[in-house]
C-alpha cells in the first residue's frame, strides 16, 4: 500500500484514521495524500438570496484551515512522506476522483462532519465507486499493527474475492490470516467461489491461512464474524461489501449495513 489516500475532516474518527494511516505509511514505506474537501452547499428553506450561506463560509473557511494546521504539524513530526490536497466539493465525489491512483482510502464510520452511528453514504459511494479497497476505522481505534492477525470473513461472493485479492499487500503482512465463514442452514448460500479456492489464492502469493467455518447460531453475522475475530485477536476484518443490492442492504438491512452501523475493529471493503 504504497498511496495511501486520507479523508481528513472534523469528526471524531479522524485521530484514529490519521494515526492508522501513519501505521500502514511506516510499515510499507507509502506516501500519504491528505484529501481535505470542504462544501458550501448549506440547504436553507428560504435563503433565496444565500444570506445564510455567505454568513457561513468564513467560520467554514476558519474551521478548515484550523483542522489543516493542526493535522499538517501531527504529520512534520511523523517522519512519513505526505502531501495535501484541499478542494472545494462534497468529499466522496473528491475521494472518488483521486482514487484513481491510490491504493487505499481510509475513511471513517459516519458521513462528513457527523459523528452519528453509520452506515455513511460516503463510505457506500466510495465503496461502489471507488477503483480501490476502502479501509474505515472506528473512532476508538489507537493503532494498526500489519503484523496483526487478520480475519477474512468469506461467503463465496465475487465481492468476498475481490476484497481478498485487494487485501492481499496487507495479509502478506499479517502474522496469521483466518479465512471465516458463516455455515447456514439455507440453501440460498452463495458458493461462487469455495473457501479452498480462496485459500490456493492467497498460497500462490506465499500467503498461508487457516480455513474456518462457523455455525451460525442465534447471533447474527455481523456479531458473529466480529466475535471470531475478537477470539483470535485479529487487528483486521477483510469483507466484500453490499452483496444484495445496495437499496435492500439500506432497506432490509444485511451483513454490510450491521457491520458499518458499529464498527468494532479496522474494516477493509471492497465491492
Amino acid at each position: 500500500m504504497k498511496s495511501i489516500l486520507l479523508h481528513v475532516d472534523h469528526d471524531a474518527a479522524m485521530p484514529a484514521r490519521l494515526q492508522v494511516a501513519l501505521d500502514i505509511a511506516r510499515a510499507t514505506n507509502g506516501h500519504i495524500t491528505c484529501l481535505q474537501a470542504v462544501s458550501y452547499e448549506v440547504f436553507a428553506p428560504g435563503d433565496f438570496y444565500g444570506s445564510a450561506i455567505a454568513a457561513a463560509m468564513p467560520v467554514i473557511k476558519e474551521n478548515a484551515e484550523h483542522l489543516r494546521a493542526e493535522t499538517e504539524a501531527n504529520l512534520a513530526n511523523e517522519g512519513v512522506s505526505w502531501d495535501w490536497r484541499f478542494l472545494y466539493g462534497i468529499a466522496q465525489h473528491r475521494l472518488i476522483e483521486h482514487s484513481a491512483l491510490a491504493d487505499l482510502v481510509i475513511v471513517g464510520p459516519s458521513n462528513a462532519g457527523e459523528n452519528g452511528r453509520g452506515p455513511s453514504t460516503l463510505v457506500g459511494d466510495l465503496v461502489l465507486k471507488a477503483p480501490v479497497p476502502v479501509l474505515v476505522v472506528p473512532g476508538d481505534a489507537r493503532n494498526f499493527d500489519v503484523n496483526a492477525p487478520v480475519m477474512v470473513a468469506w461467503n463465496g461472493s465475487a465481492e468476498a474475492a475481490h476484497a481478498l485479492r485487494a487485501a492481499t499487500p496487507l495479509l502478506a503482512a499479517a502474522g496469521k490470516v483466518y479465512l471465516v465463514s458463516i455455515d447456514e442452514p439455507s440453501d440460498k448460500q452463495r458458493f461462487d467461489f469455495p473457501a479452498l479456492e480462496g485459500a490456493q489464492y492467497l498460497s500462490r502469493h506465499g500467503i498461508d491461512c487457516e480455513v474456518i467455518a462457523i455455525e451460525r447460531g442465534e447471533a447474527s453475522i455481523a456479531d458473529s464474524l466480529f466475535s471470531a475475530a475478537q477470539l483470535r485477536k485479529c487487528g483486521l476484518m477483510v469483507m466484500g461489501a453490499y452483496g444484495h443490492s445496495r437499496l435492500a442492504e439500506m432497506l432490509l438491512g444485511g451483513v454490510t449495513r450491521r457491520m458499518l452501523s458499529e464498527p468494532q475493529m479496522p474494516i477493509l471493503l471492497a465491492h
